[in-house]
């Protein structure tokens, strides 16, 4: 009986406990929230969980260690309330250690470390395949030093065999590597000549996948069997590069119409390789610190970040959408075409789109001297399509080379592959034009302006940048002089030259206007396949004067030509218009010598004023309010450290007794000090952060 009972007892308070625990466990969060939020509403900060639970901690720990000091001294409450003050200090205390010691960001690093490792783990068998074909192609040498990566960028025998070493092993790496040769085969302002013509000569065609591979990403893709969709699909692709591969296909009761399937597996191929890529980069610009390389890590980064906007077919459906949108290149007329794009078939690895049949441009030469074609005008008719999109629409075609420009059946031209669009703001458009209507007239100061206003820095710098707008202006004269006069055509010459000059005067080429650099560095290579004496730079000027003209309205005059002397004759013959123009500022030049009269006056009798409205700038008034506020803390700080120390020096022993071991004045003296300590933790923690 006895024993019954006893487990009876026993197995109801095992509850009971249970609940206790809960109870307690309960409480001492609750303690610790409450402790970190106090401190930390103190300190005027937020903070992370991690470091709330630490300083939390570290309160607790305070509050037990104080336990003997104060169970001798009588008056508990009191006492608790100056122990809970202490604890909430210490936590102070801890957050101000740890954003000092710990900043944010440290606590990551374990994390960070183990991503790493596994990242190295996961591309180091790709690593020792990559280090073996640069070994093969004798590329080792130029890791050997900074002097003999630098030997390699300069001209001569040296050079030009690094160059061609470098083209064989990018094409047999394959993948992002070869995209990565293109884009800095269009990159003047950072290789050298010999480097650029070199990788100009890569090759992107690769075996295609397997039928079975490739149709199996079409279904899943799609959601459904492939003959649901398509009434037949060409099994051997219309052509296969390093990410994709287009077949024909015939929609059901629809056109036919060109299927690009992503390859199987790809995106962790190219994502392992654009991380090596990166690395790479990261490593040639700390060994090649000249000016050859400046860039060289944000152009690694920008390559990475839009190669991934490759990988997925939806970027570029928009894209496509978009220049055709501004471009009206969905018209069945158009000069230049672009092919529809079927939304509802395309995903992320597949892309559907209307079949243009032509032949790519760099094999359009003859086929169109079969037809009788004129070269010239097909030239034309491109170069105004690209130029078009950058300086009316804002959204271009970014990467014009032969592969991806047709010439079609019916005599128009096909655009194809969006995958890389540039997009550019009307400040930059506007300062194109502007640059390209000064290189006509001849006006060097005016292309200073145009490129000061492209490069996003002011006459006077742009933060820590200092532009000699005279010596810039005389270099850009002399620039204009040598490569911009009559007949000039844009040659890798030019670019290097005006590049040269970026460099010099430190001038930061912005990533969209780099953009545009290279589409038409890209295109003026293309064209020179189907016309080899066209102007690019001479179009650009015509098409740049006749957008002057149509912004001026000149009326009651036809246009006598296609190309530039036709638009001159024009305006020369608008030159009533311009002076129609003219009368609309007459208003403004009649006021001028009154007010130049008022201000010259005032300067001479001392009376003028200037109205300047000081801190007009918000983020100016935030910092000098963020700056007073930290003085006034500081001073704060100091002026209650100083009383309590007043008064346990000069109060001891002076003063009535709050318990028995304990004087008022000393208590208030370390109340003092503890807010002393408070605002002062406050204040460090405040520049601390900053």
């Amino acid at each position: 009986m006895t024993v019954a009972v006893t487990a009876a007892l026993s197995a109801q308070a095992v509850p009971f406990r249970l609940f206790a625990v809960l109870v307690a466990a309960a409480s001492f969060v609750a303690i610790i929230v409450g402790i970190s939020a106090v401190s930390r509403r103190l300190l005027g900060i937020r903070v992370g969980p991690l470091r709330a639970l630490s300083a939390g901690l570290v309160a607790v720990a305070a509050s037990i260690a104080l336990d003997p000091v104060f169970e001798d001294q009588g008056r508990p409450g009191f006492l608790t309330v100056l122990k809970v003050a202490l604890a909430v200090l210490a936590a102070m205390v801890a957050l101000v250690f740890l954003e000092v010691f710990v900043p944010y960001g440290a606590w990551a690093w374990p994390v960070q470390l183990w991503r790493a490792t596994a990242r190295r783990l996961s591309r180091a068998g790709r690593y020792a395949q990559l280090s073996r074909i640069f070994f093969r192609h004798g590329l080792g040498r130029l890791l050997g030093g900074r002097s003999r990566l630098e030997q390699a960028l300069q001209p001569g025998e040296f050079g030009e065999r690094s160059a061609r070493s470098a083209r064989l092993a990018l094409e047999e790496c394959g993948g992002a590597f070869i995209k990565l040769g293109q884009m800095l085969s269009t990159r003047r302002d950072l290789l050298p000549p010999h480097f650029v013509e070199e990788l100009s000569r890569l090759q992107s065609a690769v075996t295609p996948a397997p039928w079975p591979e490739v149709e199996g990403v079409l279904r899943r893709e799609l959601g459904k069997p492939v003959e649901a969709v398509f009434e037949w699909v060409e099994q051997v692709p219309l052509a296969a590069a390093s990410i994709a591969q287009v077949h024909r296909a015939k929609l059901r009761d629809g056109p036919v119409v060109a299927v690009k399937v992503q390859r199987p597996g790809i995106r962790e191929v190219v994502e392992r390789d654009l991380d090596i890529v990166v690395a790479m980069t990261r490593s040639l610009q700390e060994r090649a610190r000249g000016t050859s390389a400046l860039g060289l890590r944000d152009l690694g980064t920008g390559f990475a970040k839009s190669v991934r906007e490759e990988l997925d077919f939806r970027i570029e459906a928009r894209n496509a959408v978009a220049v055709a949108t501004a471009s009206g290149g969905h018209d069945a007329d158009a000069p230049v075409r672009i092919p529809r794009v079927y939304l509802e078939y395309t995903t992320a690895h597949v892309l559907v789109q209307e079949y243009l049949k032509g032949v790519t441009l760099d094999r359009a030469g003859a086929v169109a001297d079969h037809r009788g074609l004129d070269r010239r005008e097909l030239a034309r008719r491109v170069c105004g399509a690209v130029i078009q999109q950058i300086l009316r629409g804002g959204v271009f075609h970014a990467d014009p080379h032969p592969g991806n420009i047709l010439l079609l059946e019916s005599g128009q031209i096909g655009l194809l592959d969006f995958g890389s669009v540039g997009r550019i703001d009307q400040s930059v458009q506007r300062a194109i034009r502007e640059m390209l209507w000064s290189v006509d007239r001849g006006d060097p100061s005016g292309l200073h302006d145009a490129l000061i206003d492209l490069l996003g820095v002011r006459a006077t710098g742009g933060g820590d940048l200092v532009v000699d707008t005279l010596l810039l202006e005389r270099e850009l004269g002399q620039f204009m002089a040598q490569h911009l006069g009559v007949g000039a055509r844009p040659d890798g010459d030019m670019f290097g030259a005006l590049f040269q000059i970026f460099a010099r005067f430190g001038l930061v080429v912005p990533p969209q206007v780099a953009a545009v650099f290279r589409a038409m560095a890209t295109l003026e290579g293309t064209l020179s396949l189907l016309a080899d004496d066209f102007n690019l730079l001479d179009e650009g000027r015509a098409i740049v004067v006749g957008q002057m003209a149509d912004q001026l309205r000149f009326r009651g005059r036809s246009r006598t030509g296609g190309g530039a002397a036709g638009i001159r004759s024009e305006v020369t013959a608008a030159a009533q218009d311009v002076l129609q123009e003219a009368m609309s500022v007459l208003p403004i030049l009649r006021r001028l010598p009154r007010r130049a009269e008022r201000i010259s006056a005032s300067l001479e009798e001392g009376r003028l004023a200037v109205r300047v409205r000081v801190f007009a700038d918000e983020r100016e008034r935030r910092f000098v309010s963020g700056l007073i506020h930290q003085m006034t803390v500081t001073l704060l700080a100091a002026c209650t450290g100083l009383m309590g120390v007043l008064l346990l020096v000069f109060g001891t022993g002076h003063g009535p007794h709050v318990t028995r071991g304990l004087e008022l004045f000393p208590l208030i003296g370390y109340q003092t000090l503890a807010v002393s300590g408070i605002l002062m933790l406050r204040a460090l923690y405040t520049a601390m952060r900053r």
